[in-house]
C-alpha cells in the first residue's frame, strides 16, 4: 500500500506561480513512476507531468516550459513547480504513484484556481 498526501494548491492570479507537493508513505520502494494529473468538471483526468525513479520526466504539451516536476527521494516527495499560470490551468490536481507491479495509487486532490 502507498499513501499520498498533497499540499500547495490555492488561488493565484494569471502569470503567478504555485508549487504542489506530494509526499508518499508506505511501500514506497516499489514506486516506479510518480506523476501529477489534473481534472476539470466534465473532462477526463489529464496527465500533466511524470517522473520516473531514474529521474526521466515528461510533460503534456500545454505545460512544457512552464511546469517542472522534480522529486526528493530523501523526503519521498514529488513537486510540481507551476509558473506562468493561466486560467486554463485551473483544475483539481492529483498526485499519482505507479508501482512496478502496475498498481496505481492516488492522492486526495488539491484545487488550483487561476484568475485572470
Amino acid at each position: 500500500q502507498v499513501q499520498l498526501v498533497e499540499s500547495g494548491g490555492g488561488s493565484v492570479q494569471a502569470g503567478g506561480s504555485l508549487r504542489l507537493s506530494c509526499t508518499a508513505s508506505g511501500s514506497i520502494f516499489s514506486i516506479n513512476v510518480m506523476g501529477w494529473y489534473r481534472q476539470t468538471p466534465g473532462k477526463q483526468r489529464e496527465l500533466v507531468a511524470a517522473i520516473s525513479s531514474g529521474g526521466s520526466t515528461s510533460y503534456v504539451d500545454s505545460v512544457k516550459g512552464r511546469f517542472t516536476i522534480s522529486r526528493d527521494n530523501t523526503k519521498n516527495t514529488v513537486y510540481l513547480q507551476m509558473n506562468s499560470l493561466n486560467a486554463e490551468d485551473t483544475a483539481v490536481y492529483y498526485c499519482a504513484a505507479l508501482q512496478t507491479s502496475g498498481r496505481s495509487y492516488w492522492g486526495q486532490g488539491t484545487q488550483v484556481t487561476v484568475s485572470s
